[in-house]
């Protein structure tokens, strides 16, 4: 399984008719050749940013839904003079992550991204499988996983909350319980660390 991240940063004052745009291309055409895993828009952080996740089985199946989507007229939808700029990455979900989140789980979510020295994913990963269950007991994780096209080195972790304070909560409790940060990552691996919060789109799967 592959998961393609679109952020697109619009220009100011276009997200409400992005959605509405890119909504209604999606439910009446798009979804019925593959659904979206999720669909954010930027509250904190970056401003006037969507980002959509789409789950594939591989390129190949990536590449042959574009095209269709392409060719029977669906998609893409009518937005290109809302774009500012574009951007695309492909990630592979850490081994342990089997499906993406979906559902009621929000409103809010934090999109964590970190860059780590070359050669220390495996542990990064061999890290969380150790830790992510008793994380996951404070409140679930959306998906965890790192890239394989874009900017390398790289892995994304996605958090639902029920609000702010449901988020400090939680990080909070998570650091007093010493179940996370995961303690088995190794240590100095991390080079940058950058977050934004988020709100779903109404036609998102994950809310």
């Amino acid at each position: 399984m592959i998961y393609e991240v679109r952020t697109y940063r619009l220009k100011p004052r276009m997200v409400p008719s992005f959605l509405d745009a890119f909504g209604e291309a999606y439910e009446n055409g798009r979804k019925q050749l593959s659904p979206l895993a999720a669909f954010f828009t930027s509250e904190v952080g970056p401003l006037n940013e969507v980002m959509h996740i789409w789950g594939y089985k591989d390129i190949g199946e990536r590449d042959a839904i574009r095209a269709e989507a392409v060719a029977s007229g669906v998609w893409p939808p009518a937005v290109t003079d809302m774009i500012h700029d574009m951007n695309s990455e492909i990630f592979r979900p850490f081994p342990f992550m089997t499906e993406f989140l979906s559902g009621e789980h929000g409103p809010l979510f934090e999109y964590r991204y970190y860059t780590v020295n070359n050669g220390t994913m495996p542990g990064i990963i061999k890290g969380w499988e150790d830790a992510i269950e008793a994380r996951k007991e404070l409140s679930p994780c959306a998906m965890a996983m790192h890239t394989d096209v874009g900017n390398l080195n790289k892995y994304v972790h996605i958090w639902p909350y029920k609000s702010f304070e449901h988020r400090q909560q939680v990080r909070e409790d998570g650091l007093a319980k010493g179940v996370w940060p995961p303690k088995g990552s190794p240590k100095g691996a991390i080079v940058t660390q950058d977050n934004k919060l988020l709100f779903a789109a109404p036609f998102s799967p994950l809310r």
